[in-house]
């Protein structure tokens, strides 16, 4: 017994069909053998002549459910009986209608609610079962498995009525027929080549050869072999493969020591399961081998990637970690909160580096020597000119550029260079900028001049070393240094109480 099942549109185009000829002209007498029309009169209504209104009687519940219908609402399935068995009478095909319908869920046995359908024959060994996927409750049947509830129903059918022999009984093991397993050995020859012998029926020469063994028949019989030139990671792959379809099978098979997948060893991790840090490592390691500004583009490149870089990846790591943890444990938000921070974190960073693959391929490309670029913090440079007096210049830690000045008459120009350039370093370190201003202007004239500052290591060492020594000291009288004055600079005031 074989079932067919179809959807269509219109109810009524449906019965118009079945009610006429056919396609072919074979529907002969057509009839309604069963059906449930909840109230309605179907047995009245159907005649070819009144079909309209069984159609209208069918798809009342589906016009009530308006928009919410589905597009195809009319639910066919055609059940047909084997041509080797004499034809079913019009009851017993009632029967099976109603079977049909309860087992995919149309029409359980005792729902009030159930969808309408009917039953209709038009030819021999064959019924067709109608129904509307509308329930009476508002509700809609849904048909995702009745494929598979009616191939069952189906088959319990046909052997209920004779139509297919009952299922064999399963033999209990103890009552099996032992029968001894062929032997198979696969070994490697003195050759280099691996050999499977001892199959000699069908079934494990065929597994064999689905396994990737040449099969080679002379007078020594059937045997399997694979070539020399097989590299070893393959033939223990085949070899293995092999004997576990033949240990299924039944088969004993004896195989050789050192073609067991477990001997095959690899290189150990040293960091174990963490082999995206690895990865991580092996890019900071070719970022500090770059030799230019290209090289170490291309490296970075990897981790400013806006789509595939190390902190995108790392950005939407913590984020899917965040809602994770959302969706397993609404009360753990704020763990999920300190992950959302990260990922925000990471974005931040990204922000920060936008555009700087582009700048760093121009790292490198001016003509200042590498050594002249970086120089060392503090280092200072004095020049003399040959009429006696000193200018002092000072290079950028940055840009490289070298700033030089005349120092005014009556000063000491190592002391103006010193502040000058420590208020250079202090405006790169974030320090607040000190100016040392002009002898003799303004109101600044009064006031004593500035100590070097105690921070810095070279303002230490220029505070230990005598400054007056350092430099040519003009012809003109110049007052005492605030260092090597007896009078305090700063006098204490009393505060106002």
């Amino acid at each position: 017994m074989i079932a067919h099942l179809q959807r269509a549109s219109h109810t009524a185009s449906l019965l118009e069909y079945l009610y006429g000829p056919g396609e072919r002209g074979n529907h002969t007498n057509p009839r309604l053998i069963a059906g449930d029309g909840h109230g309605a009169p179907i047995e009245m209504l159907a005649q070819p002549n009144a079909l309209a209104y069984l159609a209208h009687a069918l798809d009342a519940p589906v016009e009530r459910l308006g928009a919410r219908a589905p597009e195809r609402p009319v639910w066919v399935c055609s059940v047909r009986s084997d041509p080797r068995h004499p034809d079913l009478t019009d009851s017993q095909w009632a029967e099976v209608a109603r079977r049909v319908v309860a087992a995919t869920g149309i029409a359980p046995e005792g729902d009030p609610d159930a969808c309408r359908w009917i039953a209709v024959r038009n030819q021999a060994r064959l019924v067709h079962v109608v129904a509307t996927l509308a329930r009476e409750d508002g509700g809609v049947h849904h048909a995702y498995r009745d494929a598979f509830h009616l191939q069952t129903e189906c088959h319990r059918i046909a052997t209920e009525l004779g139509h297919l022999p009952p299922a064999p009984r399963p033999t209990p093991r103890a009552l099996e027929t032992h029968v001894p397993a062929p032997y198979i050995t696969i070994n490697i020859e003195p050759s280099g080549s691996v050999s499977a012998k001892g199959a000699s029926d069908d079934l494990s020469a065929t597994l064999l050869k689905h396994a990737g063994f040449q099969q080679i028949e002379n007078w020594y019989g059937r045997r399997h072999r694979l070539a020399t030139t097989t590299p070893q990671a393959q033939r223990v792959a085949i070899a293995s493969h092999s004997a576990e379809m033949l240990r299924a099978a039944r088969y004993r098979v004896d195989l050789d020591p050192d073609l067991v997948t477990s001997r095959l060893t690899t290189p150990a991790n040293p960091l174990g399961l963490y082999t995206a840090g690895a990865e991580v490592l092996r890019l900071t390691d070719q970022i500090r081998a770059a030799e230019n500004g290209a090289g170490l583009a291309q490296a970075v490149d990897h981790l400013l990637h806006p789509e595939h870089g190390v902190l995108e990846r790392l950005r939407e790591a913590l984020e899917t970690a965040g809602q994770q943890i959302t969706d397993l444990d609404d009360e753990a938000y704020a763990l999920a909160d300190r992950f959302g921070f990260a990922a925000e974190f990471v974005s931040a960073a990204q922000s920060e580096l936008i555009g700087a693959v582009h700048e760093l391929h121009r790292v490198g490309t001016d003509a200042v020597p590498r050594h002249a670029r970086r120089p060392k913090r503090g280092s200072r440079h004095v020049a003399r000119s040959g009429q006696g007096q000193g200018v002092f210049g000072t290079r950028n830690s940055v840009s490289g550029r070298r700033y030089s000045r005349t120092p005014a008459a009556g000063t000491c120009p190592t002391d103006q260079g010193t502040t000058q350039g420590r208020s250079r370093r202090r405006r790169g370190r974030g320090y607040p900028t000190v100016r040392r201003p002009e002898p003799g202007s303004g109101p600044a004239a009064s006031r004593p001049p500035l100590l070097p500052s105690r921070r810095h290591p070279a303002d230490r060492a220029l505070r230990r070393r005598d400054v007056r020594t350092t430099c040519q000291r003009p012809t003109a009288p110049v007052a005492a240094h605030p260092m090597t004055s007896t009078t305090d600079p700063f006098p204490e005031q009393e505060l106002p109480r």
